[in-house]
């Protein structure tokens, strides 16, 4: 008898959620209305105290209006990391600034600070890191790089809903700060981001550009954008907030489980000081691992996901921003990184099964 597969990933989506999304067709307020207010003001609460937060319809476009409110444009440079998705150099690429590419720590695979440090340029206007995998970047090191050199900090904080650092939550040290709520995120609305601001200023330009340049009808202040969030996206948000803490919490039990029990890989590190939220478990492989990703699969029925095999600034779309840039760390990652299921559903029997097809897989490797 074949068993069941085990998914990389698998968004909750629960009565609760079907019942708002209910609510909100029967209202008749469809679009951006009170749910999408109330979504904002439990976010904050929730995850940044103190942060005003503007929801839009995906992570891409809080990235890309949070920079345009910012005031970063042509000729400016934002150093970003090139071992992430795509969409944190797009969105720098759409305001007509220019994405520098820096290298990434081999333990936590966030932006190395001495990386950024020697990409510095008269053109530099800001540094954004990725907490990637829902762990921290060394927010530190890089806001005392930031501070020296007059630049401003971004955040994109697209995986690390919860995360931390020395007590102080991931989305309350830059400028801005963007969390995605795509389906796959370890909370979703479905589809739409969230932008934690620092200044009223940067939360009005937020809101400016995702409704047209407008705060009222009709009266266009600047050139905006439709990248509103609809009141039914926001009623599934409300509803998967009041259960990230729980869901985090699995996570975390999880990955520790993985951890005490893989063999033959290297295990996720933790940054000191550190929250780690785990949106996704992310292990090294020395040999070959394609066969590893292939063998968990085909023998195994363990689904597993590759983040991210083509480094950004070797992209066809983004490989103009760096020609002949090398970035040894961000390659060798590139090249060995695996992320297996961590995702909340998981049973016991489903981890026992990960580990021994992992440690199977690795040993007939060896």
């Amino acid at each position: 008898m074949t068993e069941a597969f085990i998914p990389p990933a698998k968004p909750i989506i629960g009565a609760e959620e079907r019942a708002a999304v209910d609510r909100v067709l029967r209202s008749g307020m469809i679009a951006q209305g009170p749910e999408v207010a109330a979504f904002e003001q439990e976010f904050a609460a929730e995850l940044v105290p103190g942060r005003e937060c503007v929801a839009v319809s995906s992570g891409t476009a809080g990235l890309h209006l949070g920079l345009l409110a910012a005031g970063i444009g042509p000729g400016d440079e934002v150093i970003v990391p090139s071992f992430t998705f795509a969409a944190t150099a797009n969105s720098v690429a759409l305001t007509g600034a220019a994405p520098v590419f820096a290298d990434i720590d081999p333990d936590y695979f966030c932006l190395d600070p001495a990386a950024v440090e020697a990409a510095i340029t008269p053109r530099t206007k800001a540094i954004m890191p990725v907490h990637l995998y829902g762990q921290p970047a060394d927010m530190a090191a890089l806001g005392q790089i930031a501070q020296s050199h007059g630049l401003a900090l971004f955040e994109d904080a697209a995986q690390a809903h919860g995360a931390q650092l020395n007590g102080q939550p991931v989305g309350a040290f830059g400028v801005f700060a963007m969390f995605s709520l795509y389906p796959t995120k370890n909370m979703t609305s479905g589809e739409g981001g969230m932008v934690a601001c620092a200044t009223a200023a940067q939360a009005r330009g937020v809101r400016l550009l995702r409704n047209q340049g407008m705060d009222k009808q009709y009266a266009n202040e600047v050139v905006g954008l439709n990248e509103r969030m609809t009141d039914i996206h926001a009623a599934i948000g409300r509803e998967q907030l009041k259960k990230l803490s729980a869901w985090t919490a699995r996570r975390q039990a999880n990955a520790a489980f993985l951890s005490a029990n893989l063999s033959g890989v290297v295990v996720p590190s933790t940054r000191p000081g550190a929250t780690h939220v785990y949106h996704q478990y992310t292990i090294r492989v020395a040999e070959d691992r394609d066969r590893v990703v292939r063998a968990l699969r085909e023998e195994h029925q363990v689904g597993s996901g590759v983040y991210y095999p083509i480094p950004n600034h070797q992209l066809a779309s983004l490989a103009k921003y760096a020609p002949g840039l090398e970035l040894p760390t961000t390659a060798r990652a590139a090249a060995e990184v695996i992320s297996l299921p961590v995702h909340p559903s998981l049973s016991q029997a489903d981890l026992d099964r990960i580990v021994g097809a992992v440690n199977a897989v690795v040993r007939a490797g060896a």
